[in-house]
């Protein structure tokens, strides 16, 4: 009879941890969530950002598209009674892109800076992006450009959310970022799976 007691008593146990890690991964899944309506800009002017726009207007997501935009905009769409819900800021810097835009790295830098403190004095579900994988991250224009790492310390250790390309993670600098700042982190392997990370985080 103690024998059954103890079978029983170990069984609930066991029932209720496995309740308990389930719950807890139904809770951090439940977390990986942002709001709509969306702004898209760049850290960088690389190309990357378009590769999301394209998806955003593929699923009618309600988005704004601006590579640079300002802490104004945010401010500007508060006052209008429409504020943006979530930013998704594409690191991956882009010389060439930065050049056409007429700014530099250090100009770049500072308007992401001043977004970041906008969307969090607001509230706004800030989400770090790199799409362009491996790639982009080891396109230095010149020897020792460090551009594309300057971005993404910029905007990773400050976001809500990482969403990033999983070969862009070769060497883990966004899973160090993610494990040392909490930070929830989706990842995808190539540009048709945009869409089902897009899904996961704005579809209720």
């Amino acid at each position: 009879m103690k024998a059954l007691s103890k079978s029983l008593t170990i069984t609930i146990l066991f029932s209720l941890l496995l309740f308990s890690l389930f719950s807890t991964v139904v809770a951090q899944e439940k977390a990986i969530k942002a709001e709509l309506p969306v702004l898209l800009t760049s850290c960088g002017q690389s190309p990357g950002p378009v590769r999301v726009k394209v998806f955003l207007k593929r699923l009618k997501f309600d988005h704004e598209y601006n590579l640079q935009a300002t802490a104004a905009d945010l401010i500007d769409k508060k006052k209008e009674g429409k504020p943006f819900k979530s930013l998704i800021i594409v690191t991956g810097a882009s010389l060439k892109g930065m050049g056409a835009a007429g700014i530099s790295v250090e100009d770049e830098l500072e308007r992401t800076k001043e977004l970041i403190t906008e969307a969090k004095k607001q509230g706004i579900t800030i989400i770090g992006a790199h799409v362009e994988g491996m790639e982009r991250r080891a396109q230095g224009a010149s020897p020792g450009d460090n551009s594309d790492e300057l971005s993404i310390d910029a905007v990773c250790p400050e976001a809500a959310i990482l969403f990033i390309r999983k070969d862009g993670d070769e060497d883990g600098r966004f899973t160090a970022i993610s494990k040392d700042k909490n930070i929830p982190m989706l990842t995808f392997v190539k540009n048709m799976d945009i869409p089902k990370v897009l899904k996961s985080l704005y579809e209720k």
